[in-house]
């Protein structure tokens, strides 16, 4: 018998050797080569007949559309990520690391769908359907009516989905669904693409939302091919330290919502609940105020949340470090080159560290003025004053640069309580806010003045 002929696609681009290379020829990531078995050269008969849809060209302009119907999940946090609830014929792919609570939180989401009368299906092909019944029951979920097939061939659950006809249907998980159609092994990058293309058009032929789970690499990305992202609607990561019990939902792509939205969940004994109000996590309670703390305003999506940018700065040796934690370590390094040539504050010869309390990851460059009255306030052993908060982007000029949507920033920190703001002078309100003080700043100098006034 011929011996089948091996090639080694990249699990990153799936770009094809024929022998195995340590750094992939088509994206240069490196040991991401993995064996599987070469495709016949002849085509199968009417492989891809399924793929196809004929239309016809049409005007935009005359084309009928209307806003998609959306059927919440009953998980809060979890609409607000997907733009609202499920979408009729949405496909959402949701990753994150292993035992962070993905199929616990679409077990609940199910739960709740078929009480409200949604018909549901759950996909397992990593368990059993009595392991998913022992979870359900853990979860308070004992006379749960949701559906479970325990199935990885893709054929087998495209018929099951044809003859149920669900309303939402979870595959758990994408890498373990083969086709018969390939000869390499589940989880390969040509099974990955191939079930995730098949799987999508029985969404938009039969009007099912699906939902595929993911996994993810020792990187943090989304394994198999990128072509996974771009083929389905919606792409959810879960965050989130194991050994804490929040976690973060965040929405990467969304046809029908706003990118870059989170939810907020708390792992309980009874599952994931969600948290209505994020910044009580992100925010330390001290008795008293201490050095080294300074409170902003950061925007996820839509919601504007109230985050403790912690710095520590101590004495160093000849190479004093720079290290930060949530924030970008070369923004960090460039804020300090700002505070010394245009506020005078030296920190050459200190060890500064810096911390975006909660685990959370701010991105957004309208942390600057925090992350620099916090390292102030450690250099100098001085609390910043009790309700105090500060947010803008400082520039390498030592200007205070506005942040998008101050006025929502600034309610939402005057409902929680503070009282004393710094904030760019474009960002001032032209209407006072009630029991909230502003400071209105435009370079980085007259931002350390107010603070020494306030002190």
């Amino acid at each position: 018998m011929a011996k089948a002929k091996t090639t080694y696609i990249c699990n990153d681009c799936g770009d094809a050797s024929p022998k195995w290379l340590g750094k992939c020829p088509g994206c240069g990531a490196w040991n991401t080569l993995i064996e599987s078995v070469a495709e016949s050269a002849t085509p199968t008969k009417n492989r891809f007949a399924s793929l196809a849809k004929t239309a016809e060209v049409a005007i935009l302009g005359d084309i009928d559309a209307v806003d998609m119907a959306r059927t919440p999940t009953g998980q809060e946090e979890l609409d607000r990520v997907l733009g609202g609830g499920i979408v009729e014929g949405g496909v959402v792919l949701i990753g994150g690391d292993p035992g962070i609570g993905k199929s616990t939180l679409l077990l609940q989401a199910l739960d709740s769908l078929q009480r409200s009368g949604q018909n549901t299906l759950y996909v397992t092909g990593e368990e059993s359907g009595a392991q998913v019944a022992l979870r359900s029951r853990r979860l308070g979920l004992g006379h749960s009516q949701v559906r479970v097939l325990a199935e990885i061939q893709l054929d087998r659950i495209l018929a099951t989905l044809e003859a149920t006809q669900p309303d939402i249907a979870v595959i758990d998980s994408i890498q373990t669904v083969y086709s018969d159609q390939l000869t390499s092994a589940p989880g390969s990058v040509a099974q990955v693409r191939e079930c995730a293309a098949h799987l999508t058009r029985a969404a938009k032929a039969s009007g099912v939302c699906i939902v595929l789970v993911g996994h993810v690499t020792k990187e943090g990305a989304l394994a198999g091919p990128r072509v996974l992202e771009h083929m389905v609607d919606t792409v959810l990561y879960f965050e989130g330290d194991t050994h804490s019990s929040f976690r973060l939902v965040r929405a990467i792509k969304n046809r029908f919502g706003a990118v870059n939205e989170i939810g907020v969940f708390a792992m309980t004994e009874r599952g994931l609940k969600g948290v209505s109000n994020p910044s009580a996590i992100f925010l330390s309670q001290h008795a008293e105020p201490v050095p080294g703390s300074c409170v902003m305003v950061t925007l996820e999506g839509t919601r504007p949340m109230l985050v403790e940018i912690q710095a520590l700065v101590d004495s160093g040796g000849p190479s004093p470090r720079r290290l930060s934690v949530g924030l970008d370590k070369d923004r960090l390094a460039m804020l300090l080159a700002v505070l010394h040539r245009h506020a005078g504050v030296a920190c050459m010869d200190q060890d500064v560290f810096v911390n975006a309390v909660g685990g959370v990851r701010i991105s957004e460059p309208a942390a600057d003025l925090a992350v620099l009255l916090a390292i102030t306030s450690s250099l100098r052993g001085k609390p910043l004053p009790r309700g105090f908060f500060a947010f803008g982007e400082v520039g390498l000029a030592g200007e205070v640069r506005p942040a998008p949507r101050g006025q929502e920033r600034l309610k939402e920190a005057a409902k929680l309580g503070f009282s004393v703001a710094l904030v760019p002078k474009a960002n001032a309100p032209k209407k006072p806010i009630e029991g909230l003080t502003i400071h209105a700043v435009e370079r980085i100098e007259q931002a350390m003045e107010v603070v020494r006034g306030l002190g």
